[in-house]
């Protein structure tokens, strides 16, 4: 009777080992299945679809927002590349990492052409009073010197206006001064008149003074004559009465 329990107890642990081990293999076979070992990439066919159209609909829409957002900048680099270029100009200038190889002034007017010899390019820039205007930023040398042909041109055309004016007003400064001139000329002139004048008059006095001085002169002149001669004619008559009966009294 003992034997046949023994046997059925060495029955039953050896099926439960079976069980055991039979589990730890579906148990290890699922974990291997669950967790991908590190570097290896799971096959497609392990992930579920959702996730898939997800990725795929975050990627069109991520490349059309990035289309759009680039197309956006774009747009507004446009705008700003001027005043970019006026700014890089402008720094690179006081950088002096620019030589300038032409330069044409007009009146306030002005075009530059500069050269960045450590990438090749050309800078063309127009400019009025100091003030940067246009700056267009070029690789091409033939086309750097076209634009600042250009807009040395331009500035010839800007400044025609300017020119004339600061002509005009030198002509008129100029007239100004002669006015200036002929009025302080005219104002000694009408001086030295009025001088003249009052000497004149002065003369014409001091002419009549003397006139009447010497007509009274005169006057008294003869009438101091006509009284010598009547002294002499008394003295002579006298002279006679005195010698009347001497000898060689005729």
């Amino acid at each position: 009777m003992k034997h046949p329990l023994l046997v059925r107890r060495a029955l039953l642990l050896a099926a439960s080992c079976l069980l055991l081990q039979h589990g730890g293999s579906v148990l290890a076979a699922q974990g291997e299945e669950a967790a991908p070992i590190v570097g290896t990439r799971p096959a497609l066919n392990t992930l579920t679809p959702q996730p898939v159209a997800d990725a795929l609909r975050d990627a069109a829409s991520g490349s059309s927002a990035s289309s759009a957002s680039s197309a956006s900048v774009s747009g507004s680099s446009s705008a700003v590349e001027v005043q970019g270029n006026v700014a890089e100009l402008m720094q690179m200038i006081q950088d002096t990492k620019l030589s300038e190889l032409r330069t044409t002034y007009n009146g306030s007017y002005g075009a530059s052409l500069f050269f960045y010899p450590r990438e090749l390019t050309y800078y063309v820039a127009l400019f009025q009073n100091k003030h940067f205007w246009r700056v267009i930023k070029s690789a091409d040398a033939g086309r750097a010197e076209a634009i600042y042909a250009g807009f040395a041109q331009q500035t010839a055309q800007l400044a025609e206006v300017e020119i004339r004016r600061t002509q005009l007003q030198a002509q008129k400064l100029y007239i100004e001064d002669v006015i200036a001139l002929s009025e302080d000329r005219a104002k000694r002139l009408q001086a030295d008149l009025e001088v003249a004048r009052t000497q004149q008059a002065k003369v014409n006095d001091y002419q009549r003074q003397t006139q009447d001085e010497a007509a009274a002169l005169r006057e008294e002149k003869e009438r101091a004559q006509a009284q010598l001669r009547q002294v002499q004619g008394q003295v002579m008559l006298l002279q006679r009465q005195m010698e009347m009966g001497l000898p060689g009294q005729k």
